[in-house]
Parts: structure tokens; sequence; C-alpha cells
């Protein structure tokens, strides 16, 4: 399949284009790649807007804006942009005074960073396996997994689709353990109406070029617990009252806690703002291919034993991925391979994290999570973009429609 990165993304040129890519013109098929990120209008004026500003560091204009967006939208308390998803995490782990020993718990089916953030501040993670439906961390499990050390719940919101979150938080406020939902998938998702990223006492995002909504590299952290608001401030700001001198609270800053440099800079924010101004443009077009792929596929999925995502009433999701789940690794392979012969690229996903070489170091065995095991084997992602063209996912459907499972 190519070289792959540790997510399952091929490692491969990134192609930004304002729609999907036509036909060559040559007469030889395009090639349709897994992601490529998109540009939704205003990116590059907003940027050089940025840039005659001259301030094009962090916390600018355009860096106030996508956060005012933002808590306006969700009304939580403040919204802080970050370099990352990962650095997100990583103020949570701070913000929550994790400590060595401390226990973390978090599915098995995610990527290395929602938990790796917390491992780096000395915790512990306790893998649970997911549920077989949403490929969502089984709540059912989640109770009898709580000790006295356990310190943090982390969510992964997978696909977009919302966890269960209302029996989630519940076990979590009976026990006073905080929850975190890395809502990296799910922006702008609900779970029977409320909004992904509010349930928790802190919410991270990730803006990277494979999301809705990107800036290449980018993140934010919701802080939805008001006691959180001005430590998190401090620590973004490499541990100073920065924030606390530029509202006038005092008359010069200093270093008054740990802390590291998570701000991106305004060039980035300004490429976001204009993409998050076009959300309802840009989610009107990801339902469309969505659904599209649902309806196209049910029969085929049928006769090959493949299985589609399923997403509960109650759950409205942003359209993040399409996947279809093989009847096995050996039929996933296969799948994979015949795609590409015919100029599709399609993608795995996350290898469990429980039986990873680091998982292993932690205890973690191969059967702790075996619906985790069964689907990180099974689950093959789809190309899905903000301006993959009718046609070229019509050529997607055909090519899938040629395979047949042995």
């Amino acid at each position: 399949m190519g070289a792959m990165r540790v997510d399952g993304q091929p490692d491969v040129p990134a192609v930004v284009a304002t729609s999907g890519a036509g036909a060559s013109g040559t007469g030889t098929p395009e090639h349709i790649p897994f992601n490529r990120p998109t540009l939704s209008g205003m990116e590059l004026v907003y940027i050089t807007q940025a840039v005659e500003k001259m301030h094009v560091s962090g916390d600018g204009d355009y860096t106030a804006k996508c956060s005012q967006l933002f808590e306006k939208v969700f009304g939580t308390p403040r919204v802080l942009l970050t370099t990352s998803c990962t650095h997100a995490l990583e103020m949570s782990a701070l913000l929550l005074d994790i400590q060595p020993g401390d226990e973390v718990i978090c599915p098995s089916f995610t990527f290395v960073s929602t938990i790796n953030a917390f491992v780096l501040r000395g915790a512990k993670p306790v893998f649970l396996d997911v549920r077989s439906d949403t490929l969502n961390l089984d709540e059912r499990m989640l109770e009898a997994a709580i000790t006295p050390r356990t310190k943090a719940i982390l969510v992964v919101h997978y696909g977009g689709v919302g966890c269960e979150m209302d029996t989630i938080m519940d076990i979590a406020n009976r026990h006073g353990i905080k929850v975190v939902e890395d809502n990296a998938h799910g922006l702008f998702g609900k779970f029977k109406g409320r909004y992904l990223g509010t349930f928790g006492a802190m919410a991270t995002q990730s803006f990277h070029e494979t999301k809705n909504f990107t800036c290449g590299e980018g993140g934010a952290l919701l802080i939805n617990d008001q006691q959180y608001v001005e430590r998190a401030e401090i620590l973004r700001e490499k541990g100073t009252d920065r924030s606390r001198f530029f509202r006038g609270q005092v008359d010069k800053y200093t270093w008054v806690d740990v802390g590291s440099s998570y701000l991106p800079s305004d060039i980035l924010a300004a490429f976001l703002y204009a993409q998050l101004e076009q959300r309802e443009h840009i989610q009107n077009d990801r339902k469309r291919i969505w659904e599209t792929y649902d309806a196209a596929l049910g029969d085929w999925a049928e006769a090959n034993g493949a299985t589609r995502p399923i997403v509960p009433d109650y759950c409205e999701q942003p359209y993040h991925l399409y996947y279809l789940l093989m009847p096995s690794y050996a039929e996933r392979t296969r799948f994979i391979k015949y795609l590409k012969e015919r100029g599709v690229t399609s993608v795995f996903h996350y290898l469990p994290l429980h039986n990873s070489g680091m998982g292993a170091q932690f205890g973690g065995r191969t059967g702790d999570c075996p619906v985790t095991e069964d689907v990180s084997d099974r689950l093959v992602r789809l190309p899905f973009y903000n301006s993959l063209k009718p046609e070229q996912q019509e050529h997607v459907i055909d090519v899938i429609r040629g395979f047949h499972a042995g």
C-alpha cells in the first residue's frame, strides 16, 4: 500500500484545491486521494490582512475571532486556540494536575495523542474497549474500571458520533472524576441536542489537514469549567500572567506557573476563520458526500458481508469520515489493494493502543479489548474531503461495486 503514517493515512504529498480535481485531459483516469485540503474562499485574503496588520504571532485579531465564534456557538466560558489538538490535550493534563501514578481511563481505539498527553505527566493509562456499533468507549465497562487512583476519563467521539455522554457524565459525577472530551472528529456534532465538547470539564479540537475545518495544523481547548480558565491562559503563555497584563489587571507580567508556548500564529487563525465562516456550506458538502456513500453502498455491503457506520437517532454527526467494516483482515487488505490499483486511495485507521509496544509496558495484552482488536483489523476509510465532486465520488462507488468479497 506504500508508505503509511502511524494513523494509517498514506504518506503522500497533499494538494490544496478550491474544488475537486478534474479529469486529467489525457484519457487516463484520475487518481482519487484519501484526503485533499480545500480552500473555502477567503483564506489567502485573511492571511494577507493578518500580515498587513503586522501581528502574525499568537493571539492576534483572527485568533480572537475564532475563539469568540466558538464561545458564542457553544456557550462555553473560554476557548483557547492551540498549535494542535495534542497540545490542547497536554494543557488538559496540566490543568487537571495529573501526577505520577494517577490512572486515566480512555478507549484503546484512538490516536496516541489522546493518552500520550497524560502519560507525559506520569499517568497510567487504563484502556477500555469500544462499543461494536458506534466504536466509542463502551460506557457499560466504565464504572468497573474506576479505582481510587482514577483522575480523569477521556472520551473520543469517533467519527463525530457522540459517546453515551449522559451515562458517562453520571458515572463521572458520582465518583468526582473529571471528563475530558477528545473531540478531534466532532466539531459541531451533537448528542441529544447538545454540542459535543460541552459535556466534560474541558474538550479538545483538531484543525489538522484531515479535519472538516483546517489550518494545516492547529487545535483548540474548550474550557467548560470556569475554575480552569485563568490557569489555562497562564499555561498557554509559557507559565506567565501575560493575559492578565494585557487586560490591565497587573502592571507587568512575570513567570507564575509551569507552562509552554501553545499559541498558534495568527496567520493560521486567519486561514481557519475563513473556513469557519463557511461552516454551513462545508458541512452541507460533507453531508452530501456521507449520505451518497451510505445510500449507494447499502446493497453492496450486505452482499459482501461489510458493515456501514451506525449513527444513533439522537446523535447529529458532523460527517467527518465514512468507513466500512470488511468481513476480515484479509478482505480489508485485498479491498485496499483493489481500490489502489484502480486509482482510489483508501486507508485503515487506529491500531489498538493496549497491545502496542508502549501499551504492553502498562500491562496491556492482546485480548483485553476484543472489539477494538476486531474493528481495527477490518475498518477501511473511503476518500472524503470537502471538494470531492459528485462525479469523483461516483467513480469511487463504481470501483467499490466491482469488488466482491471471497
